[in-house]
């Protein structure tokens, strides 16, 4: 019985590697309209709706066969004739073409239902660790990396190129896997309506290449510093900082300790508060959170780390000629852009910035390291505000157990040093087995522990003369100062932190000379995260 075509009749011999052809995508190659390998022989289906049969082999039983199962999946064909050989070159060039580009649109898809992924268990980073014979993905929710998944190799390597090559916005020209590479995806199409924004770095390794992802989400808005973590004390001295208007101030910590939230904060504040009257410029690499009303720059494409370093310096330089009223630099990481921030603050403009450093008092000493004077870094007039600060897991409220009842789970050497800082253990609780309002965690979130310190010229007098110990026993005992650890063990003795977790960010809390003769009686309540 002869085959009724969807598109009429057949066509008389002819060549397809006129220029139509050529720019059609073979569809038989893979996919849905798949041909076997014995089809492949004596047909070819093309995206303009031709199918291109052998001739002399309309009527072979695979040839048919092909054709009914095209009327089944009621796609449209019209039958043209071609020669074996012309059949093979489109296999062996269009062919291979449509399965890349087939393979990338469906990688593309795969990696954005992998960043959705790690939305939904509000992961703040995706690692993928392509190694010798298989890849390795985690997830870092709440602080701790998390495997959610393994895969070839070979499925490793495509993601990484894709994620690269195809998704980033903010890049080298192409993905070389032997090379350190820094890259962005800003395009929100690409992205899930959770995310404003993705980093990315990645690095060769032993076994292959690591890639990191840090997720960038898209806030409310929110101004507010006290549901971050910060304590009344802590929000009020940031706000006069806000208002001072001159002066450096600067926010230390590792990555992921949230000091790029802590600016967006303050920013979005100082704009509202100001009621659009204030000029706010940032200079970033790249632009992580969108601040309504600032003007947000981006220093990117740098060819090397030199020439991203020279970009960041001129873009400080180029912004002091801008009439900005507030300068956020994302970070200090060399001499010429803490330089020009310095330059900045010291010519009228109030800048906000950060540094990898490990507390308030060290920030000082990390300035000193990247090359700027002893006279720069100790002049109150000109760094008006360290802050430090860490992310600890916060305790979901609806199932934590108080320390009583899970007092023999906590080592003897952890319950010793909490009898250290903490007068009252009966306020104290512990993570909790999980609940449905926790996502089975036991933790909902993570909730900020800092230190603030407002310099005055006798504080830098101890710094200039090296006398850190002096400088911070001043501090503590004449600003009115509180360490990173007190404010820690606060929320331990509140109930709002594991003492393990707290451990585990800040080291023991019973370490430090102030701690030795403090004693906590009197505790802040009803300013930390949720």
């Amino acid at each position: 019985m002869k085959l009724r075509l969807a598109l009429p009749a057949l066509a008389s011999a002819a060549s397809p590697a006129d220029a139509s052809v050529q720019a059609a995508t073979v569809l038989s190659h893979s996919g849905q309209f798949e041909a076997s390998a014995e089809e492949r022989k004596l047909l070819c289906l093309l995206s303009d709706g031709r199918l291109l049969v052998a001739v002399g082999q309309d009527m072979n039983v695979h040839v048919l066969s092909y054709q009914a199962r095209l009327q089944r999946m009621q796609k449209p064909f019209r039958v043209e004739h071609a020669k074996i050989d012309e059949l093979r070159q489109l296999y062996a060039s269009g062919g291979a073409l449509a399965e890349r580009r087939q393979e990338h649109s469906m990688m593309q898809v795969t990696a954005k239902d992998l960043l959705s992924r790690a939305c939904a268990a509000r992961a703040s980073d995706i690692h993928i660790r392509v190694r010798q014979r298989a890849t390795e993905i985690l997830f870092r929710v709440r602080g701790d990396l998390t495997p959610v998944g393994g895969q070839t190799r070979e499925y490793g390597e495509r993601l990484l190129a894709t994620l690269y090559g195809a998704m980033a916005s903010v890049s080298d020209s192409s993905y070389k896997p032997t090379e350190r590479q820094d890259a962005s995806i800003a395009d929100r199409d690409k992205l899930p309506p959770e995310l404003h924004g993705v980093r990315i770095a990645t690095v060769p390794t032993s076994e292959g290449t690591l890639m990191v992802l840090r997720l960038l989400y898209v806030e409310a808005g929110d101004s507010e510093l006290c549901p971050l973590g910060f304590s009344e004390a802590q929000a009020e001295m940031l706000q006069q900082l806000k208002e001072q208007p001159i002066g450096m101030n600067i926010i230390g910590g590792p990555t992921g300790s949230g000091k790029s939230t802590t600016l967006q904060r303050v920013l979005s504040g100082q704009i509202a508060e100001a009621e659009g009257r204030r000029h706010v410029l940032t200079i970033e690499d790249p632009v992580e959170y969108p601040i309504d009303g600032a003007v947000q720059t981006a220093v990117t494409n740098a060819g090397s780390e030199d020439e991203r370093s020279r970009m960041f310096a001129a873009a400080i330089a180029n912004a002091m000629r801008l009439d900005p009223d507030t300068i956020m630099v994302g970070e200090v990481r060399d001499r010429a852009s803490a330089q020009n921030a310095v330059r900045a603050a010291m010519t009228g403009h109030q800048v906000w910035t950060t540094v990898h450093a490990n507390s308030a008092l060290a920030i000082a000493d990390r300035l000193l390291d990247l090359g700027l004077s002893p006279g720069q870094v100790t002049d109150h007039t000109v760094v008006t505000g360290l802050i430090s600060q860490r992310l600890v897991k916060a305790l979901c409220p609806h199932c934590k157990v108080p320390l009583a009842e899970a007092g023999a789970s906590l080592p003897p050497a952890v319950m010793g040093r909490l009898r250290d800082v903490v007068a009252d253990l009966r306020r104290v609780f512990v993570t909790g087995p999980g609940c449905e309002h926790c996502g089975g965690h036991g933790t909902i979130g993570r909730t900020v522990v800092a230190e603030v310190i407002r310099p005055d010229e006798q504080f830098f007098n101890y710094i200039r003369r090296g006398e850190k110990s002096a400088a911070q026993s001043y501090w503590l005992r004449d600003l009115g100062g509180r360490t990173m650890l007190e404010h820690a063990i606060e929320k331990v003795s509140t109930g709002l932190v594991d003492p393990r977790m707290a451990e585990q960010v800040l080291g023991h809390l019973n370490a430090g000379a102030a701690l030795a003769r403090r004693r906590l009686h009197v505790v802040e309540e009803g300013c930390d995260a949720r």
